[in-house]
């Protein structure tokens, strides 16, 4: 048994890993473990080349989703403060991690998620990446699965969420998904390699997009 008063942050991050894999193991939505795996190794990535905390950035991607508004009953992050306060975190750092938590998630179109410190810029970022390229379609169509949306019907066009309360209580289908969220990405990252990845990872979308209508209208 670890003394949580005398943790070092490498047994804080792995008690912390510990548990947020049990929390998400077997998860079906695009929003699993392994995503957060994902999310901590890219957030870490750009934290080294950024010069952030490296140990804020790993803490608040590990975190990132388990207060997520999709499956909780509000987005505030009540369970991530219980285990910052669990681990004896001290309270700057939590005050850190916490403000990351609030503004990482993309909330519409017309709104504004800004990160003020370099830690917040990188999980944001690393979350961000995730939601694209090769990963991030097969993530948009487990999550529109889960919710019954239909993969694509071209009578119901793309809406441009001015609220968070737009984006949250109204779904369309999967298609549209990516012109209300995803190919707005790569003009919303904070790094330098957070953006030229993105932008590579936005092409590979285009792609998969023109074959998608290709295929859709049955062209020789």
């Amino acid at each position: 048994m670890l003394n949580k008063e005398r943790m070092t942050e490498a047994e804080k991050l792995s008690q912390t890993a510990e548990y947020i894999k049990k929390e998400f193991s077997n998860e079906s939505t695009g929003h699993d473990w392994w995503h957060i795996v994902r999310v901590w190794n890219m957030a870490a990535s750009l934290a080294r080349a950024e010069g952030a905390d490296l140990y804020i950035t790993e803490m608040a991607a590990l975190l990132h989703d388990l207060d997520d508004w999709k499956f909780n009953e509000s987005d505030d992050p009540v369970r991530a403060i219980a285990w910052l306060n669990e681990l004896n975190e001290e309270k700057e750092a939590t005050e850190h991690i916490i403000e990351i938590l609030k503004n990482v998630s993309y909330k519409g179109a017309g709104v504004d998620t800004p990160m003020q410190s370099n830690e917040g810029k990188c999980v944001q970022d690393a979350d961000r990446l995730d939601a694209l390229g090769a990963i991030g379609i097969a993530r948009t169509f487990a999550y529109g699965g889960h919710k019954g949306n239909e993969i694509y019907n071209p009578t119901v066009k793309p809406q441009m969420h001015q609220s968070f309360d737009d984006y949250k209580t109204k779904s369309s289908h999967t298609i549209n998904h990516f012109y209300e969220k995803l190919l707005l990405l790569k003009d919303r990252m904070n790094t330098e390699t957070g953006k030229r990845l993105a932008q590579q990872r936005h092409a590979f979308m285009m792609v998969y997009l023109d074959q998608f209508y290709a295929e859709w209208k049955a062209e020789l």
